[in-house]
């Protein structure tokens, strides 16, 4: 599985045309709900509260829609979460609509 998601993230960098939307019409919905489930207790292990200020704070290093797809999809990899590709992009949806609000 790690393999996969490694290959899947090399696979988006290969293709710059994704950049402007690598997560196709992924559900932002959907992505809160695996979000909730798969990230958030790691985070609030790393950040306290409620984990958000992974998102919030200052030193923060994602910049572009493509950059927290990629870090989504290394995120999962890393903890082992078990989400399919397409759960990673609803996550990297809600992550954006919620917290960054990257244009492209």
């Amino acid at each position: 599985m790690k393999n996969l998601t490694l290959f899947l993230a090399a696979l988006l960098t290969a293709f710059p045309v994704l950049a402007a939307d690598p997560w196709g019409n992924a559900d932002p919905k959907l992505g809160k709900e695996h979000h909730d489930k798969a990230c958030v207790a790691c985070h609030i292990s790393q950040q306290g509260g409620d984990g958000s200020k992974m998102y919030t704070r200052d030193n923060r290093l994602l910049s572009t829609k493509l950059a927290i797809l990629k870090r989504t999809t290394a995120c999962n990899a890393q903890t082992k979460a078990g989400l399919l590709p397409e759960e990673v992009a609803q996550v990297a949806a809600y992550l954006n609509l919620q917290y960054y609000h990257f244009k492209e």
